[in-house]
């Protein structure tokens, strides 16, 4: 199973960034976005269903991000809209292999991770 994110970069305040995550070797059936900023815990950013598309968002990001996949490409994206300086974090993609029962939003949840992409957010 491999998990390969990719996009992050170096980003003005109030832009944007688009994150995709390759996923290969299995199906799942949720995959998500946690961030990691320097010197604090990784935290859950964003997940999608893989059957039926239902999206859920910390609140953090709530009405700035929006996270989608496509099936045909095994692919999950995360689109970051109006980016903070807070938003600046490594970001990981993630995926559960174990069928979906309701609880997605800690890490415990997931079982594989893509290596991470780093997004700063600095004018």
């Amino acid at each position: 199973v491999q998990l390969q994110a990719s996009g992050g970069g170096l980003v003005q305040p109030g832009g944007s960034l688009r994150l995709s995550c390759v996923a290969s070797g299995r199906t799942f059936s949720v995959m998500g976005w946690f961030r990691q900023a320097p010197g604090k815990e990784r935290e859950f950013v964003a997940r999608v269903l893989w059957s039926g598309g239902t999206a859920a968002y910390a609140d953090s990001v709530k009405g700035r991000f929006a996270i989608s996949r496509d099936n045909a490409k095994n692919t999950v994206y995360l689109q970051m809209n109006s980016l903070k300086p807070e938003d600046t974090a490594v970001y990981y993609c993630a995926a559960r292999g174990r069928p979906y029962t309701g609880s997605s939003y800690s890490e415990r949840d997931y079982d594989y991770w893509g290596q991470g992409t780093l997004l700063t957010v600095s004018s």
